[in-house]
């Protein structure tokens, strides 16, 4: 296999880079992803008066537009798809009480949909390190922290928070503070504390990296084709705010070689797999489905620890994980106290069909399996969610797809 596969724009980047725009009033943004996530959220910070924002199941539209609509003083109310009203948002609430903002839940307590109705203003300070203090629980997901930093420099006070137990996906809270210093913030992570100045944003041109989550699919291609297989791939950054570019290290244990070349392009070449694997995701869980595929296939045995917050994605990830690896000779097993382990037994490929369970990142890490062998992928379309042109481009460097998808936009 060889050819160059064009990624997508960072998703969360995009996001992040769309909240800080609108609270600072101003700035071009480049190379936008082309995400059903960022093109919903363009679409709902361009209604800012609508009666009722639907965020669809984009975690980071609900998260970031329920800390940005409730301390801006927005009333409105905010739903989603009936697995969006699955995913808990209880502690970002909590803490935006705790600055004022009035939320309501219209069904389970906890979950949305949600009211806002306004928000009770903070008293100015002349003392600007007077800050703000919250206390925010970091292991069940980051997009809770980040939404809460995002907002923190258009508080009179700023903000102070403080992280209590394990932080998960930590690489994504330093990619908000970089975007918002960027953007004019002055903040400082402290390990378990987190500040941010009162200090107003200033309008600034940004230009999107592209999406190392989804270059993680390109990983598995090379990982599953033939020795001497590569392929390039552009507009990917040697150094990233992204912390999913630990799939170098990740896929360097599985047989890919990554080269940086000039003008933020890379090179992976196939090569011979470690033995065995063992990985941490607790800064990288969106990898955790690709890997687990490709170590299973590939016959490494794979410990995995870091997991916790796939249970609350698109669907339970691990759940997911489970049922459709079996079908294969594949196993991920749960050893007990936050550790998994994948193996497999006469992994084959011959036919089989996978189910998608609303998730994008399912479709996709399944998909390279077809280098084994035929596979049905059920509800194709939900790659739409972050990568619309995936399909597309597995056609591009030599896939066959039956019937071949349509291009979504």
């Amino acid at each position: 296999m060889r050819g160059t596969a064009q990624v997508p724009a960072s998703k969360s980047e995009s996001n992040r880079a769309l909240i800080i725009r609108a609270l600072a009033g101003g700035g071009a943004l480049h190379n936008l992803s082309d995400a059903n996530d960022t093109q919903l959220m363009q679409r709902l910070l361009a209604d800012p008066t609508a009666p009722v924002f639907d965020t669809e199941d984009a975690g980071t539209v609900m998260r970031f537009l329920t800390a940005y609509l409730a301390m801006t003083g927005r009333q409105t109310e905010l739903t989603g798809t009936a697995r969006m009203q699955e995913r808990p948002i209880k502690v970002l609430a909590d803490a935006l009480q705790e600055l004022g903002a009035r939320i309501e839940y219209l069904n389970q307590e906890g979950y949305p949909p949600l009211r806002l109705r306004g928000r009770t203003p903070q008293p100015a300070t002349d003392e600007a390190a007077d800050f703000t203090e919250i206390s925010v629980r970091g292991d069940i997901s980051s997009q809770y922290i980040s939404a809460l930093l995002m907002i923190g420099p258009t508080l009179p006070h700023g903000l102070r928070i403080w992280l209590t137990g394990k932080v998960g996906s930590r690489p994504y809270i330093r990619m908000t503070q970089a975007l918002m210093q960027h953007f004019g913030a002055v903040c400082r992570d402290l390990g378990e504390v987190l500040e941010v100045r009162p200090q107003a944003y200033a309008p600034t041109d940004y230009t999107v990296e592209g999406d190392w989550s989804a270059a993680s699919y390109w990983y598995a291609m090379v990982a599953l084709a033939p020795e001497g297989s590569h392929l390039t791939l552009p507009t990917l950054r040697r150094y990233s705010w992204q912390g999913d570019q630990a799939i170098v290290a990740i896929m360097a244990q599985l047989g890919v070689q990554t080269e940086f070349l000039a003008d933020e392009t890379l090179r992976l070449t196939k090569r011979t797999p470690n033995a065995s694997l063992t990985q941490d995701f607790t800064d990288c869980p969106d990898l955790a489905q690709t890997v687990a595929v490709v170590a299973a296939a590939l016959g490494v045995p794979t410990t995995m620890t870091g997991l916790e917050s796939l249970r609350i994605k698109e669907t339970d990830r691990i759940a997911a994980l489970q049922a459709e690896l079996a079908k294969f000779g594949g196993a991920l097993t749960d050893e007990g106290e936050g550790v998994f382990r994948v193996s497999a037994q006469d992994f084959h490929v011959a036919g089989q069909t996978v189910a998608t369970y609303h998730d994008h990142r399912m479709a996709m890490a399944f998909a390279p399996l077809a280098l084994l062998g035929p596979l049905t992928l059920e509800a194709p379309q939900v790659v739409r969610k972050s990568y619309p042109q995936f399909w597309r481009e597995l056609e591009k460097v030599g896939f066959v797809t039956d019937p071949a998808p349509a291009p979504v936009f």
